[in-house]
């Protein structure tokens, strides 16, 4: 727990000063985007650092016109390097025919699999329903 300073905001107060609903707050909290302090109770406060990285995000989204789902994933890809590495890799990985499908069946190939990956999915939600 960091240490609480004396003249930090509360949740709401932070949300009227910020523009940031309450429930965005919480919902950036969550994705690890700024983490106010807390009280011994458990209240957020939330002091200069956390009002300045909440302005300064606001302008990253404006500016080059992201939401907050996609900085959530930045940060994950700094904190996961092997995510990083196979998102890296899917990003420079060049569509290659299996050596074992002649190349007039490589659609039907890449159907099938994917109806069998849907039909795999269904199955999962049905079983976990």
């Amino acid at each position: 727990m960091q240490a609480c300073p004396p003249d930090a905001l509360t949740i709401n107060e932070a949300a009227r000063t910020t523009g940031w609903s309450a429930r965005m707050l919480r919902y950036i909290e969550r994705m690890g985007l700024v983490e106010p302090a807390r009280t011994k109770a458990g209240y957020r406060l939330y002091g200069a650092p956390e009002l300045q990285r909440l302005r300064t995000l606001r302008e990253l989204l404006e500016r080059f016109g992201v939401d907050l789902g996609d900085v959530g994933f930045a940060l994950r890809l700094a904190r996961e390097p092997l995510l990083d590495e196979a998102v890296g890799a899917w990003l420079h990985a060049e569509p290659a025919r299996p050596h074992h499908v002649p190349a007039p069946e490589w659609l039907r190939y890449e159907q099938d699999k994917h109806e069998r990956l849907l039909a795999a999915a269904k199955t999962q939600l049905k079983e976990a329903a």
